[in-house]
């Protein structure tokens, strides 16, 4: 049987359950019980879908930092109030401020003249007022060699990168790896700026991070697909070119932000507490739906059914909607400094974040004892499945301060659908998710919430050294300075800090 029939007949039972008494959830065996009538009240028509909407057709695309970002600060606490669940708006500091206010780009040679589209990357640097003209050069993909065979002429010029048409997940990954060479390469030949090809199908303009984030130093952009094949051909048919690049920002220094966070407090184990978490911040070219917003709409209804059906758990549930996720995690790592002192007691921390396409297992990110305890609270649920966990650590998303500070922590493994060429795309909009696989997520992601929060066993805390041992063992280290996120920890601004040394008292 598919795991849509499945979902279909399950939803059918269980949805039949829900609309019984909720106080029999009380009654002796209630525990599987409340877990049936959660997933089927999930299943069933809520108005997660019309949250969805909302947020991508009413707010919009919601950069950190912008009028639309703290309009879906407002929004966020709207909904969870009106479903009756506690909710505040906690601050943290974002470290630099970066928003695109205008980009342009015009490519003449003898002949020949026109203005292909272009989106700056976040953390590019603006270019003087008027623009800045500078020969363009093919670098082909960017490769050492590619910058070997150019020479000399890469210093001065905008140099125009090749890229693949991005087709799926690992192609994005792909492209953040690359970037941090190709990057690193134009800077130390002295380029006056990137231009990246644009990977994206139908011309869709995206933003894609500077690899160093904000201690970038050039000009760097996205240019639409068909715009950049053009100006390569012209380039590799002998034809010399000049680019003349305007790309207005709105820049600054540290400024504060904030998290929305909901909580449904535990009844019996109030100060262990599960953390369940998707961002509400989004690139702002679309209107932000698979990245992250129909994960953000998720949360809020799962947090609705359980308070509707009167459910309670015995850990405290909290729903963190993260900001500044997509400029380096700020609002997750805010949450773990302001949180310090109750994190022994957090017993696990997930992410969901990969778009819309169907949950089919968890990364558990080098936990070994945290895989049984996800395989035993999917169990309900076993017919939207089959799940596989993936036990390896993963960094990109707002798992990471959790990670780094010793705390268990979930990443949902989603199947790409439609969240490859869409990532950070104008097309990232309300048709790219498909509602009958958001419902059946949803209940996916409250059976796993249900079990974590009622369940006997939670892992201990890591320390330090358990961390450290963890980046040793795998490539956690490699990922995180692709990220441009190693020299934090080595800092120690990220990350639970090494334990202090007690000296013997003297007799």
């Amino acid at each position: 049987m598919s795991w849509r029939w499945s979902a279909a007949l399950l939803s059918l039972v269980l949805v039949s359950s829900a609309r019984g008494e909720a106080q029999e959830a009380a009654a002796p065996g209630g525990r599987e019980r409340e877990v049936m009538l959660l997933t089927g009240a999930l299943l069933g028509p809520t108005p997660m879908v019309e949250d969805l909407r909302s947020l991508v057709d009413e707010v919009g695309g919601r950069a950190t930092g912008s009028e639309s970002n703290r309009r879906s600060v407002a929004w966020a606490l709207e909904r969870f109030r009106a479903a009756g669940v506690p909710a505040t708006s906690e601050p943290f500091r974002m470290p630099a401020l970066w928003l695109e206010q205008s980009a342009s780009a015009t490519v003449q040679g003898k002949g020949v003249r026109f203005a292909p589209r272009v989106a700056a990357m976040p953390f590019s640097t603006a270019t003087p007022k008027g623009g800045l003209a500078a020969p363009l050069l093919d670098v082909g993909r960017g490769a050492e060699a590619d910058f070997t065979r150019v020479g000399t002429k890469v210093k001065g010029a905008f140099v125009l990168v090749e890229t693949e048409e991005l087709r799926d997940v690992e192609g994005l990954f792909r492209e953040y790896e690359e970037a941090v060479g190709i990057e690193a390469r134009a800077v130390g030949a002295g380029a006056a700026g990137v231009v990246y090809m644009g990977s994206r199908p139908g011309n869709q303009l995206y933003r894609h991070n500077v690899s160093t984030g904000a201690k970038n130093t050039r000009p760097m952009m996205v240019m639409e697909r068909d715009g950049a094949r053009r100006a390569q051909r012209l380039l590799r048919a002998g034809i010399a070119l000049t680019m003349k690049a305007a790309l207005e920002l709105k820049t600054g220094g540290p400024y504060e932000a904030h998290n929305v966070i909901g909580e449904i407090r535990g009844t019996t184990r109030p100060e262990e507490v599960v953390v369940l978490g998707a961002h509400l911040d989004s690139w702002d070219l679309g209107g932000g739906a698979l990245d992250n917003g129909a994960n953000v709409a998720m949360l809020i209804d799962l947090a609705r059914q359980l308070r509707r059906l009167g459910l309670k758990p015995a850990r405290t549930i909290r729903f963190a909607l993260w900001n500044g996720e997509e400029q380096g995690m700020h609002g997750s790592a805010g949450y773990v400094r302001s949180h310090a002192a109750e994190l022994d007691g957090h017993a696990m921390a997930l992410s969901v974040d990969i778009g819309c396409g169907r949950i089919n297992g968890f990364f558990t990110n080098g936990r070994p004892p945290l895989v049984p305890l996800v395989d035993k609270a999917l169990l309900p649920v076993a017919g939207l499945g089959p799940f596989t966990q993936v036990d390896v650590p993963v960094v990109g998303t707002d798992n990471l301060d959790f990670m780094l500070s010793g705390v268990a922590n979930l990443i949902a493994n989603q199947e790409s659908a439609t969240y490859g060429p869409n990532y950070h795309a104008r097309s990232d909009e309300f048709e790219q998710c498909d509602a009958r696989t958001l419902r059946a997520n949803a209940a996916v992601v409250g059976a796993l919430a249900w079990g974590f929060a009622t369940m006997e066993e939670r892992l201990p805390r890591q320390g330090r050294a358990e961390v450290e041992a963890l980046m040793k063992a795998t490539d956690l280290t490699e990922q995180m300075k692709s990220f441009n996120l190693w020299d934090e920890w080595e800092a120690g601004s990220r990350g639970r800090p090494a334990e202090r040394q007690v000296s013997p008292t003297p007799r």
